[in-house]
């Protein structure tokens, strides 16, 4: 590296985000005016947008060299994106942060310095959400479950806002993973992991990009990706029902047998004790078969999230310029 200044990678997914992308660039622009100590290039990836964000991230990356962007021929979901900007990163370092700026990008600063104090990941501890009161126990309940269920240390309530270190970004790089989950593979990589409070804000333009299905989904990654405890489950319950049943077959074989008991029919228990052992078998079907799917689809070998058209991607090193006033003509 000789005496060039560290590089930062700043990671941008976005999606469906024309109100956002000129705000998120100009904020993060803005941010290292104040970090003269360091050069940073911007990774925007986009998920196929059907709007205007990349004519946008077009304009953008024209006039300034430092912003690089990715598009992808379709959708390729939010942790897809991710690991390939991820995998793009050329920094030193690189701090992901959200398109919609709910993740402060004023924070980079005290992200970098604890960076520079040797810890290899610094990620941001959710205090406060603009969430519903709802959605925010179900989110917060969800980080501690998973966590209870990993192997993994796990942090709470720490979403996507984070910087990793290069020897991160390098293992990142050996990542094949079909349904990734990367806030647990990161955390579960190890190295000197430190965390930070802070207040999440409000989205000012657009919608979310995360309804609840697409928050569900990621709960199944999570838990599957860093897990046995669901395969132990069905495993316990299968032998715990297996055993009452052989229990309860010897308690009516003595008594037929040795007694002489004249057990009633029970049409209604036989029903419900039949439709209960269906109905577990149908429960841990489902869970193994959400494990043999992910083997199914990471054996098939599938392309990569195909890149349709990309800009600057051939930016190996960039160095500080004057910013550009997007707004001039």
């Amino acid at each position: 590296m000789g005496n060039a200044k560290p590089l930062v990678s700043v990671l941008v997914p976005a999606f469906n985000e024309e109100g956002n992308v000129r705000r998120a660039y100009e904020a993060i622009a803005d941010t290292f005016v104040g970090l003269p100590e360091y050069d940073y290039e911007i990774i925007f990836t986009d998920n196929h947008s059907t709007d205007r964000t990349f004519e946008l991230l077009k304009e953008i990356a024209a006039r300034d060299p430092r912003v690089r962007v990715i598009r992808f021929s379709r959708n390729v979901g939010y942790q897809l994106s991710l690991l390939t900007a991820y995998k793009a990163a050329n920094g030193d370092c690189s701090v992901q942060i959200d398109c919609d700026l709910q993740d402060p990008p004023h924070h980079i600063p005290a992200m970098l310095a604890r960076w520079r104090e040797g810890h290899q990941v610094v990620y941001g501890i959710r205090r406060s959400l603009q969430d519903g009161w709802f959605t925010i126990q179900i989110r917060r309940g969800f980080y501690r479950f998973i966590n209870a269920l990993s192997e993994d240390d796990l942090p709470v309530n720490a979403g996507e806002f984070r910087l990793v270190d290069r020897r991160i970004l390098n293992e990142l790089r050996q990542v094949d993973d079909t349904s990734p989950y990367l806030r647990g593979l990161i955390s579960a990589m190890g190295f000197s992991q430190v965390g930070f409070e802070y207040d999440r804000q409000a989205r000012v333009t657009g919608g979310s990009k995360f309804p609840f299905r697409a928050m569900l989904a990621l709960a199944v990654d999570g838990i599957l990706n860093h897990s046995l405890a669901p395969l132990r489950l069905a495993s316990i319950a299968s032998l715990v029902v297996g055993t009452v049943t052989l229990l309860l077959l010897f308690g009516y074989l003595v008594g037929k047998l040795l007694f002489g008991q004249d057990w009633p029919a029970g049409f209604a228990t036989t029903t419900m004790l039949l439709l209960l052992s269906i109905t577990l078998n149908a429960v841990f079907l489902g869970i193994v078969g959400e494990y043999v799917g992910r083997i199914f689809m990471q054996a098939k070998h599938r392309p990569k999230p195909i890149v349709e058209e990309t800009v600057n991607a051939d930016n190996r090193r960039v160095y500080k310029l004057t910013i550009p006033d997007l707004e001039a003509g």
